[in-house]
């Protein structure tokens, strides 16, 4: 017997790097490609549009906006505009929604340029790029097209560029990235007029983001280090493991990190870091999370997530929920608050899982949830973009619990009364 899957949304024609939930118009967008090497594998951002249908999660290849020699290794969203990590650059891709004209026809399928036409993908099923003819579009049904807008300079490496990861600010006025040179570097948005850059770490970095109020940078580099910044100039370097002294210097090292709200608290600010081994061994040692306090930036909680080396981390628009892939392909949701395991699929992927994303808490997103309480995707360099759903946990009214509690309270003494007559 084979081992437990999450269900398989979608598989492209190359290996899947990045993922992300478009809010306004609900459409999954996920991204990868084979690079410049000359395998015959392409390159290329998906738009796909998620449906349920009886119960069952379903996605349509919306469009394909190929990305000639460049695989983008990771990206963000900023309205209708993507930021996209490819090599040593971040490029800019703005989508529209448009209905299709009456007269249009589809685009020949030739492997090239962008194609338009809609193919339907439930369940395990052929690739992508899959034999059979195009089928015809639909008059007036929904299309999508793509355009670059812009392109800058997120990593100045002599030898093999490379942007790391790539955010928005979240009112949308700042890019920031981080590259293998251990830069981070900042631009207004959407003039891409540098702001600023400086040196994070002496090693590449992993991980970066900001700050709702944009006040701090959190970066993670491979040098052991998670930095908070304000501004180019650095504010507190974070230590995880200051009360556990049986972990010693440098045994582990940040992998990822994450700033989140606090559901039913308006002003308090969260701080979500991944702390991974610096060594691989014969037994593994435990994985850990921690969660901060975001504006002080003290330590609030640490527990171990696995002896599985988490690959990526990704937080619910509310808060609630935290989302670990792993090296070995097994998929996670824990509680943010708790930090206590929900759900774990072990080796859904069965390889390294690249990205994670929650379905956003917006109405495009709520209507295809169902009944669950949180929904995730995955994808993975295995080229599958997996569906991970949470039914909602059965819960009682604080009136039937009370009602409940008066009803024993009363047998109770009824009982003691039979039992010791006299009693009250």
């Amino acid at each position: 017997m084979g081992k437990r899957r999450a269900p398989e949304l979608y598989r492209a024609p190359f290996p899947l790097y990045t993922v992300n939930i478009d809010p306004k118009t609900g459409l999954i967008i996920t991204a990868g490609g084979g690079g410049a090497s000359k395998t015959g594998i392409k390159n290329g951002v998906h738009f796909l549009s998620l449906d349920l249908v009886g119960g069952v999660h379903s996605a349509t290849l919306m469009h394909t906006h190929e990305t000639d020699t460049r695989a983008t290794m990771n990206m963000c969203l900023g309205g209708d505009v993507i930021a996209a990590g490819q090599d040593g650059s971040c490029s800019l891709m703005k989508f529209s929604h448009h209905l299709a004209r009456q007269d249009e026809k589809p685009s020949a399928k030739d492997g090239s340029g962008d194609k338009g036409a809609a193919r339907k993908r439930g369940g395990k099923g052929p690739s992508a790029d899959g034999g059979g003819d195009v089928p015809q579009m639909k008059q007036d049904s929904p299309q999508l097209s793509v355009e670059d807008v812009g392109e800058v300079q997120g990593d100045l490496s002599p030898q093999d560029p490379c942007v790391k990861c790539v955010r928005f600010s979240a009112d949308l006025t700042l890019l920031l990235s981080g590259g293998a040179d251990g830069y981070v570097r900042v631009w207004e948005f959407p003039s891409l007029k540098e702001k600023f850059n400086f040196k994070a770490h002496n090693d590449e970095l992993e991980d970066i983001d900001i700050s709702h109020d944009k006040k701090h940078i959190v970066t993670v580099g491979r040098d052991f280090a998670c930095s908070v910044w304000s501004g180019d100039q650095l504010a507190v370097g974070l230590c995880w493991h200051e009360s556990m002294p049986q972990i010693t210097e440098k045994t582990y090292r940040y992998k990822a990190c994450r700033f989140a709200k606090v559901e039913d608290q308006k002003d308090a600010l969260r701080l979500y870091t991944i702390q991974i081994p610096h060594k691989r061994e014969r037994k593994p040692p435990q994985c850990y999370i921690t969660k901060w306090d975001g504006r002080a930036f003290l330590p609030l909680l640490t527990k171990p997530c696995g002896n599985e080396v988490i690959s990526c981390l990704a937080v619910s628009d509310s808060g609630t929920f935290l989302g670990l892939g792993t090296v070995t392909g097994s998929v996670g949701i824990y509680i943010a608050f708790s930090l206590q395991k929900l759900y774990f699929i072990q080796e859904s992927h069965g390889i390294v899982v690249t990205d994670l994303t929650f379905l956003p808490d917006a109405p495009k997103s709520k209507a295809v949830r169902g009944d669950n309480e949180v929904v995730m995707l995955s994808v993975a360099v295995d080229s599958r973009c997996q569906i991970h759903a949470l039914s909602n946990r059965r819960s009682f009214p604080l009136w039937l619990v009370l009602v409940f509690c008066g009803l024993m309270v009363v047998g109770l003494i009824l009982l003691l009364q039979a039992l010791f007559p006299g009693f009250i």
